[in-house]
């Protein structure tokens, strides 16, 4: 029984080898890397405000930022370089909407990847029940599919506006310290954004994936399968009447006996009939 079992189990998971259930591992794989890279982000970057009188100088002014990239409600505070007085700025821009709807298509999509991989494995008699699996399969494909084409090239805009908004010459720009050619203002530290350039590249490379498993959800519906039989009965069709064309020309055509005008019967002598081709009568008393 154990091993009846064993080979059960060999035989549902063959499944996955398949180009369907393949690819819907690597999307749900991939979309993991997609709003991981993204929604865990966090960064500092570093600046250095060097005052002519040093006791107002700070030369180490840490500003954190994280996702969902709000950053018009990261604040700092910076020295003004006119006594002890201290100015409340924040960073520029709020590039929230491209973020957080590019990680909602990715957790969506990692769920229901997940979820159709589940399917495929366990459920295929009820999936392929009535077509209603293949054809919701192929739908939510298709959406989703334009889903992170839409989301993956927001979120490549928005990421280019937030390296902008957290460039430390353009933060320095907002300093009244840094506006007075006595003061040295420095940037010290950039972020680091390689986390969110993978993001982008794997929003890209699922729409990638998305869009080639159209073809593979496709062959599964029975619209491919349907004009598969239209097109084998159009050359069944095709080659039956060949055939029976054929078959009537060697049959009834000008080679055959019926046909030809010169061949008719008489009745002769005796009240039996009697044959005369193109040659003439041949009948019993002649050849007499």
């Amino acid at each position: 029984m154990e091993a009846v079992d064993q080979l059960a189990s060999a035989g549902t998971f063959r499944v996955v080898k398949e180009p369907l259930a393949f690819l819907r591992v690597l999307e749900w794989l991939f979309a993991i890397f997609a709003f991981a890279t993204c929604g865990g982000y966090s960064g500092e970057l570093r600046l250095s405000v060097d005052c002519a009188n040093k006791s107002e100088s700070d030369l180490n002014i840490d500003i954190a930022f994280a996702y969902p990239f709000r950053l018009h409600q990261v604040n700092f505070d910076a020295p003004t370089c006119e006594g002890k007085r201290r100015e409340k700025l924040s960073l520029i821009g709020d590039f929230s909407s491209s973020a957080e709807f590019f990680v909602t298509i990715a957790v969506f999509a990692f769920l229901y990847s997940l979820a159709a991989t589940v399917v495929y494995i366990f459920f295929q008699n009820k999936y392929h029940e009535n077509n209603r699996g293949p054809l919701i399969d192929f739908i939510v494909t298709v959406v989703f599919s334009f889903l992170w084409l839409v989301s993956s090239s927001a979120w490549a805009k928005g990421l280019s506006d937030v390296k902008i908004a957290t460039d430390p010459d353009e933060v320095l720009l907002l300093m009244s310290a840094c506006k007075q050619q006595s003061n040295k203002c420095l940037p010290v530290r950039s972020p680091v954004m390689s986390s969110l350039n993978t993001s982008v590249v794997f929003g890209f490379l699922n729409f990638i994936l998305w869009a080639g498993n159209i073809w593979f959800v496709f062959k599964e519906t029975g619209w491919h399968s349907s004009g598969q039989r239209h097109a084998q009965d159009t050359m069944e069709k095709q080659s039956s009447s060949y055939s029976q064309g054929g078959y009537n020309q060697d049959s009834y055509g000008p080679a055959g006996g019926y046909n030809q005008p010169g061949s008719y019967s008489q009745v002769g002598e005796y009240g039996q009939p009697q044959s005369y081709g193109q040659s003439g009568p041949t009948s019993f008393a002649n050849q007499i």
